[in-house]
């Protein structure tokens, strides 16, 4: 057995509860001052010198040697070489989890509408895809072949004219399995870039990379900065942050299960947050020693480690209605409810990226195959945004077609409101159709 890792334990009955509470859910700063003076100048450096920056700042934080901007795309026919040479069962895996995210994706499609008003106009939305995007693939401490299919099929789903996809490489090191995905998913173009170079090149445009119209996919603090920072020349999804997951369990599940579902997100990195609330006390003990038992089997245990001492916790309340409050007030981006009857529990859940009911239901199924995106909002924005899906990539017009009559109606309107306003081309323009 290894040595129990140190975690918070908080007990909502405590004098101190709301005072550590705070500490423990307090972000750093959203965007760290010398970071966001870092990633300015990179990205001033990339709109003024092109490739030559883009190779400049790869070779530098990548490790790499690479001369010309040519060398930094991996071309189709490499991509479904790579798919080619993965394992039979890995392919099959992939396969499967694409088309439970495509399945997911094809229900989330917006529909252009119309309809006619009283007046005799008519009213509608237009929906369109857009032209082209740009998905940035995290490629440093991990591979994530799972990110690729999370961010390209909605794209593809969405009917996307180009798919620009962006994942570091340190060292020159090409993932077979991140390549493959790539393959499957239909990206058009890659490119072994990352950081905030990676986010300037696709905001920006170079000689060898194109300017999108919207940057979606996770990343560190540098490309969290960057997104911040181009938001406005193209869109973004969001800003992400580490990993989080809130357990709220009634104390009838396998410790052992929980212990893992926690280790799930703590191994991502050591500010990824773990949460495990309940009113069962006991319980809590045994989710801690099964920690102990099981924290021999991770490969990053280390990381495990320092992400649990440093904001994970255990958290004691007096039921599982005061356990669901704390968990809106956290507003995380995973939350299990991991108790008997988790529907009836899940009209009170109001904040959360993602939801995973009963006992069964690991969030380690939704990073992978279940379907719904797990490209979701953390650092409490569940309570304003939302899971990332094919609506991200079609954008919505609005339409008016107004009739002769319905002209004359909408003109002696408008006209009065614009005179309110002061506007008088306003209102002149309105009046000319009566």
């Amino acid at each position: 057995m290894s040595e129990a890792p140190q975690i918070n334990r908080l007990d909502s009955g405590d004098a101190d509860f709301e005072a550590r509470l705070t500490q423990l859910l307090d972000r750093a700063p959203e965007a760290d001052l010398e970071v966001t003076a870092s990633v300015a100048a990179i990205i001033a450096a990339v709109r003024a010198r092109g490739d030559a920056a883009l190779l400049e700042y790869t070779n530098r934080f990548d490790r790499r040697s690479v001369t010309a901007a040519a060398q930094l795309e991996v071309g189709p026919a490499q991509r479904e070489a790579a798919w080619n040479s993965l394992p039979a069962d890995l392919r099959e895996a992939l396969d499967t989890a694409a088309a439970r995210i495509r399945v997911y994706a094809e229900r989330q499609t917006l529909e252009s509408w119309e309809f006619g008003d009283a007046f005799g106009n008519t009213l509608g939305q237009r929906v369109t895809p857009m032209d082209r995007v740009g998905i940035y693939v995290p490629g440093g401490k991990a591979a994530y072949p799972s990110s690729v299919l999370m961010n390209a099929i909605p794209a593809k789903v969405a009917g996307v004219g180009e798919i620009v996809m962006v994942v570091p490489a340190p060292g020159g090191e090409l993932n077979p399995v991140v390549l493959g995905a790539a393959h499957l998913a239909g990206v058009d173009r890659l490119f072994t870039i990352g950081g905030a170079q990676a986010v300037a090149a696709l905001a920006y445009g170079t000689a060898a990379v194109p300017p999108v119209d919207k940057i979606v996919g996770p990343g560190n603090a540098y490309v969290a900065a960057a997104k911040r920072l181009v938001f406005g020349r193209v869109g973004i999804d969001s800003i992400a942050g580490p990993s989080e997951i809130v357990v709220v369990c009634d104390g009838q599940t396998d410790p052992r299960w929980i212990a893992m579902d926690l280790f799930s997100q703590a191994e991502h990195d050591e500010l990824a947050q773990s949460i495990l609330i309940s009113p069962d006390r006991d319980f809590l003990q045994r989710v801690a020693a099964a920690m102990g038992e099981r924290m021999a089997e991770l490969p990053r245990a280390e990381i495990v480690r320092a992400s649990l001492a440093g904001r994970g916790a255990l958290i004691a309340v007096r039921d599982l209605d005061e356990a669901i409050e704390l968990s809106n007030r956290i507003a995380p981006e995973h939350l299990e409810l991991s108790v008997a009857e988790p529907r009836l529990w899940l009209q009170k859940v109001r904040h959360a990226g993602a939801v995973f009911l009963g006992r069964h239901t690991p969030e380690a199924f939704g990073d992978y195959c279940a379907g719904p995106n797990h490209v979701l909002p953390t650092s409490r924005a569940a309570r304003f945004s939302n899971p990332l899906g094919v609506y991200e990539f079609q954008k919505r017009s609005s339409l008016i077609e107004c009739s002769p009559e319905g002209a004359r109606q909408l003109a002696a309107i408008a006209g009065r409101l614009a005179d309110a306003e002061g506007l008088q081309a306003h209102a002149a323009s309105a009046r000319d159709r009566s």
